[in-house]
């Protein structure tokens, strides 16, 4: 798959014609020019620093500089180096400028922006075909970027009411339990009050003395007496025989 296309390099030695530029600063650009193209981009940096104090708000200048931040990393300043060089009224620079600021846009993953920075090239320059191929895949980037911030939102969703869904369930369990207790509660209560409404069975009698048998049985025994001794009577009186007067 190919890249998308390489920054434009483009190093100003001079400036326009008409005007005067100091000796440092073109000692001084040439020697950042050198450092950036032999992939010293700091050095180069430093170069392009100490030229600015001597001719500041160089739309060039501030190209060069941006070039040489995007190369270091330090895109959120590239970006704002390439905003400043767009102020000049070289129409190829401006080009290289909104071209430049799209692949550093693009390198920041702000692939909205980077669309802009390209039709802006192309507005300028239609036959550019660099900015029509990194155009194209901004695009498909920005889409796939899209599709997975959806699918990052809908994971979150879904945490989330997995998250919530065990809350539910607790409660309704605490719910149960507290239901299951209440009923617990309710039937021991019932069986109380139905153990009070039955009749309670008389306590057994004590048991008897000794004297009490003792006595028991000796009245038994004469009125066992009683009844022999009667029987006796009855029977002689039975056996009895005389003459009737």
């Amino acid at each position: 798959m190919r890249k998308y296309a390489v920054m434009r390099r483009l190093l100003i030695l001079t400036m326009t014609a008409g005007t005067i530029v100091a000796d440092d600063y073109v000692d001084l650009v040439a020697r950042g020019n050198q450092a950036f193209k032999d992939g010293r981009y700091r050095e180069a940096l430093e170069q392009y620093h100490l030229a600015e104090t001597e001719l500041p708000e160089s739309p060039e200048l501030e190209y060069n500089i941006a070039g040489a931040l995007h190369q270091d990393g330090g895109y959120e300043e590239a970006v704002e180096k390439y905003q400043r060089a767009l102020n000049s009224t070289n129409i190829d620079l401006e080009a290289a400028a909104h071209y430049n600021l799209g692949n550093t846009l693009f390198r920041m993953q702000d692939y909205q922006n980077a669309i802009q920075s390209y039709q802006k090239a192309l507005e300028i320059n239609p036959d550019d075909i660099d900015a029509k191929y990194n155009l194209e895949l901004a695009r498909r980037m920005l889409k796939e970027q899209m599709q997975q911030q959806e699918q990052n939102q809908q994971q979150e969703q879904e945490q989330e009411q997995q998250q919530e869904q065990p809350q539910e369930q607790k409660q309704d369990e605490q719910q149960q339990q507290q239901q299951q207790e209440q009923q617990q509660q309710q039937e021991r209560q019932d069986q109380q009050q139905d153990q009070k409404d039955q009749p309670q069975p008389q306590q057994d009698e004590k048991e008897m003395s000794k004297e009490d048998a003792e006595r028991i049985l000796n009245a038994l025994r004469d009125d066992e007496k009683e009844i022999q001794q009667e029987l006796k009577r009855q029977q002689v009186a039975g056996d009895y025989v005389g003459k009737d007067w």
